[in-house]
């Protein structure tokens, strides 16, 4: 599948140092945590899995150094319900992003441990391709756009206000999420006109 990063990001990662990859990874897997974090909060049996969700994002923002062993919690987010294969596919809203989120979050820690910027450019894909599909279902989003400024930025070399910026960008894609939530479920008759993932479920999907 053709990757939607930007060139010339795909470059800069590839032609960068590790601290750079891993700055880069912890920015989008900061803007995509709102889609798992929030959507799954309040599951039953699902706290653990948030907790490790939220420790994770943040240990990736430790850019100067290595994950020490990245192993150890990709198998653990591997065993997450979102990267089970699934032969039918996703439809639903939440399950739809919460897929990427945990997608884009295993490529980060990939990326983090081992610099390998193909793993990078593949977690920055995850968080495109489920920007992308709000931009169809939401009228008026433009997250696709701003999802690849925010990359940009965070390979600019001036850093300063990365993760604010990155906060706040979760945030809202996280609000425009739920509208789309909330406009499939409202819809009489059980049809929606969500454009969802078509792909199994399962971490090779989009990549």
């Amino acid at each position: 599948m053709e990757k939607l990063v930007e060139e010339a990001v795909a470059e800069a990662l590839r032609g960068g140092d590790g601290e750079g990859i891993r700055l880069y990874v912890a920015a989008c897997t900061e803007r995509m945590a709102p889609l798992f974090v929030g959507l799954r909060a309040g599951e039953p049996g699902r706290e653990s899995d948030l907790d490790f969700y939220a420790e994770s994002v943040r240990d990736l923002w430790y850019a100067d150094r290595p994950l020490v062993d990245a192993a150890e919690p990709v198998r653990r987010l591997e065993g997450f319900p979102e990267l089970e294969p699934n032969e039918e596919g996703i439809t639903a809203v939440a399950d739809t992003y919460a897929f990427f989120a945990v997608l884009c979050l295993r490529y980060a820690l990939l990326a983090h441990g081992s610099g390998n910027a193909d793993d990078a450019v593949s977690c920055g894909h995850a968080a495109l391709t489920a920007m992308g599909m709000v931009d169809q279902n939401v009228a008026g989003a433009s997250l696709l756009a701003e999802e690849r400024r925010l990359q940009s930025l965070s390979l600019s070399g001036d850093v300063s206000g990365l993760w604010d910026a990155s906060v706040t960008a979760g945030r809202e894609r996280f609000r425009a999420v739920k509208l789309c939530h909330l406009e499939v479920a409202g819809q009489r008759g059980g049809v929606t006109s969500f454009r969802g993932a078509r792909a199994g479920r399962g971490r090779q999907s989009v990549s």
